[in-house]
Protein backbone atom coordinates (compact mmCIF):
# COMPACT_ATOMS: atom_id res chain seq x y z
CA UNK A 1 0.00 0.00 0.00
CA UNK A 2 1.56 3.20 -1.24
CA UNK A 3 0.32 6.15 0.31
CA UNK A 4 0.64 9.64 -1.73
CA UNK A 5 2.66 12.31 0.24
CA UNK A 6 1.26 15.71 1.35
CA UNK A 7 3.22 18.44 0.10
CA UNK A 8 2.84 21.47 1.85
CA UNK A 9 2.86 24.71 0.16
CA UNK A 10 5.01 27.52 1.50
CA UNK A 11 3.62 30.82 1.73
CA UNK A 12 5.69 33.67 0.61
CA UNK A 13 5.44 36.70 3.03
CA UNK A 14 5.79 39.92 1.88
CA UNK A 15 8.62 42.37 4.17
CA UNK A 16 8.24 45.87 3.51
CA UNK A 17 10.88 47.85 4.47
CA UNK A 18 10.78 51.43 5.81
CA UNK A 19 13.00 53.98 3.57
CA UNK A 20 15.26 55.92 5.54
CA UNK A 21 14.23 59.42 5.46
CA UNK A 22 17.54 60.66 4.81
CA UNK A 23 20.26 59.12 2.48
CA UNK A 24 22.94 57.59 4.37
CA UNK A 25 26.08 59.49 3.34
CA UNK A 26 29.63 57.31 3.70
CA UNK A 27 32.53 58.88 5.89
CA UNK A 28 35.64 61.13 4.49
CA UNK A 29 38.55 62.28 5.57
CA UNK A 30 38.66 65.54 7.22
CA UNK A 31 41.36 67.73 7.40
CA UNK A 32 42.34 68.75 11.14
CA UNK A 33 41.47 72.14 12.27
CA UNK A 34 44.54 72.56 14.94
CA UNK A 35 47.34 70.93 15.30
CA UNK A 36 47.53 67.33 17.10
CA UNK A 37 50.01 68.50 19.67
CA UNK A 38 48.08 72.24 20.97
CA UNK A 39 47.14 73.16 24.26
CA UNK A 40 43.62 74.38 24.68
CA UNK A 41 41.51 75.06 27.95
CA UNK A 42 38.04 73.02 27.41
CA UNK A 43 35.20 71.90 29.83
CA UNK A 44 36.72 68.92 30.58
CA UNK A 45 40.05 70.78 31.35
CA UNK A 46 38.89 72.36 34.51
CA UNK A 47 36.85 69.02 35.08
CA UNK A 48 39.77 67.07 35.45
CA UNK A 49 41.93 70.11 37.10
CA UNK A 50 39.16 70.05 40.17
CA UNK A 51 38.92 66.52 40.22
CA UNK A 52 42.95 66.26 40.65
CA UNK A 53 43.01 68.70 43.39
CA UNK A 54 40.33 66.97 45.36
CA UNK A 55 42.21 63.52 45.35
CA UNK A 56 45.14 65.20 46.23
CA UNK A 57 43.61 67.08 48.69
CA UNK A 58 42.30 64.08 49.81
CA UNK A 59 45.37 62.05 49.77
CA UNK A 60 47.21 64.22 51.82
CA UNK A 61 44.53 64.27 54.64
CA UNK A 62 44.60 60.72 55.10
CA UNK A 63 48.08 61.01 54.98
CA UNK A 64 48.17 63.82 57.91
CA UNK A 65 45.57 61.08 59.95
CA UNK A 66 48.42 58.41 59.61
CA UNK A 67 50.68 60.65 61.15
CA UNK A 68 48.39 61.83 63.84
CA UNK A 69 47.71 57.97 64.57
CA UNK A 70 51.35 57.14 64.31
CA UNK A 71 52.39 59.48 66.94
CA UNK A 72 49.86 58.24 69.16
CA UNK A 73 50.98 54.73 69.05
CA UNK A 74 54.32 55.98 69.49
CA UNK A 75 53.31 58.12 72.67
CA UNK A 76 51.25 55.37 74.06
CA UNK A 77 54.26 52.99 73.79
CA UNK A 78 56.86 55.28 75.35
CA UNK A 79 54.96 55.59 78.62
Amino acid sequence: MATAKKTKAKAKKTVTHKSHPKALKSFKVVKDTRPFVSFRVTDQTVYWSILLIMILVLALWVLQIQINITDTINSINTI
